[in-house]
């Protein structure tokens, strides 16, 4: 649409747009600058009563806002004769409405108001975007002519700028309060990963968490559990707790959170492992529903025996690398995830029985399933290959190998998962 020449309204009426201009470009929240638009065309064209419709345009809809900034209606752009004029773009003038086959007559039958004729006119903003239409009721002269319709050009063009900065202030002020909110569900989420890995003897430990968006839909946690509850030994078994939650970001971040919560718990209550599990799958398939679930491998590590027994509820692979001969043991899980069928017998898998130089990596699907810009995955067996070929590094450095190698095969692809491990060594004797 062609840009409105001010000098063809006349004085009188250039002064108002211009002032109307003037008024509008002042910083001003949405509804209230949608309330101040509606005035001005009430207050230029003589109408009675006006309303502005924004367009959304992937849903191909227009709508209203109340001065509380709360949808109250919604339509298709093929409906009416608002639809009609965000369609074609164009100034619709209607001298009697009803008799314009277009025109909704349900809405003056639930409001008892007569509306006699209208004008609709299209804002068009920058870039020539279509921000909406705006709509006035009943002229006082008894409709709208000509010179009304050029003037309610003019003044659409001026809302339609003002909306649109508007609308763009909205939506930063949106998406600055997204960005505190992850935050500080970021700083929660990684406030509640253990800041020290507790010592085993004869043992080597290493963690590692990246999550794909802000935050995770993973967690893991190391726990010492002390036998006589008081005197600290590092013979003392270790607990731990492997979670990654359907999806990332932060609904399976609070998830995985509650799952670390209730873990602790139950520790501290002195629950078995078959216990944990039990109760966790119970209260998720409460909170969530059946809907959302939640992987898990919880487990204990005890330095006296070299055993982790465990219960690994739809967590798989589990690799353990065997130094005697090379092999990698890779187990599956223990059967569903935690939160979709609780009371579902799962089966009984034997303890990792850990030699000198062994190795147990339990790791969240997004090592083996990290993809590159081919579309292949990194896969169980680059894993193990990692793993078993360097025999003399610590937990730490195998772990800290096997992200570089992540990192190198996904090259400019993103991280479409969360990463999180736990890695046990016991080394060589």
């Amino acid at each position: 649409m062609a840009e409105m020449n001010l000098s063809r309204l006349g004085e009188p009426a250039m002064l108002q747009v211009l002032e109307v201009a003037r008024e509008l470009a002042a910083p001003l929240d949405l509804p209230v600058l949608l309330g101040k638009v509606i005035d001005a065309g009430r207050a230029v064209l003589d109408a009675d009563r006006g309303s502005v419709f924004l367009y959304d345009e992937p849903a191909k809809q227009l709508y209203i806002i109340t001065g509380t900034g709360l949808e109250t209606l919604r339509f298709g752009v093929d409906q009416g004769i608002a639809g009609e004029c965000a369609r074609s773009r164009q100034v619709l003038s209607i001298p009697d409405c009803y008799a314009d086959a277009r025109f909704n007559q349900d809405i003056d039958r639930k409001t008892g108001y007569r509306t006699k004729c209208l004008i609709s006119v299209p804002l068009i903003g920058l870039n020539d975007r279509l921000v909406g239409v705006m709509q006035l009721l009943n002229a006082g002269k008894g409709r709208f002519d000509a010179a009304d319709e050029r003037i309610a050009l003019a003044l659409a063009g001026q809302a339609a700028v003002a909306i649109q900065r508007a609308q763009l202030i909205e939506e930063q002020k949106v998406k600055l309060k997204l960005e505190r909110d992850l935050a500080l569900a970021r700083e929660i989420q990684q406030g509640s990963l253990p800041r020290e890995l507790p010592r085993a003897q004869g043992y080597d430990l290493a963690t590692f968490s990246r999550p794909a968006e802000e935050t995770g839909g993973d967690i893991f946690d190391v726990v010492r559990l002390t036998l006589d509850g008081q005197t600290i030994s590092h013979d003392d078994p270790v607990m731990l707790l492997l979670g990654d939650a359907t999806g990332h970001g932060v609904g399976p971040a609070i998830s995985v959170t509650q799952v670390r919560a209730m873990f602790r718990m139950a520790l501290r209550l002195g629950a078995t492992i078959d216990q944990i599990v039990r109760h966790i799958d119970e209260q998720l398939e409460q909170d969530l529903g059946g809907s959302r679930f939640v992987t898990a491998f919880v487990g204990r590590l005890d330095p006296r025996t070299h055993e982790v027994t465990y219960v690994a509820p739809g967590q798989a692979p589990l690799l353990h690398v065997h130094a005697r001969d090379g092999r990698c043991e890779s187990r599956a899980a223990c059967g569903l995830p935690l939160g979709l069928m609780p009371g579902i017998p799962r089966d009984v898998s034997p303890p990792f029985k850990l030699e000198p130089g062994d190795v147990l990596a339990l790791l969240t699907d997004g090592f083996y399933e990290c993809m590159n810009e081919a579309d292949d995955q990194f896969g169980e067996d680059r894993v193990g290959t990692i793993l078993r070929d360097h025999p003399h590094e610590s937990a730490s450095q195998l772990l800290d190998r096997l992200v570089r190698a992540i990192d190198d095969f996904r090259g400019s692809a993103p991280q479409a998962d969360d990463l999180t491990a736990i890695l046990i060594r016991r080394p060589p004797a």
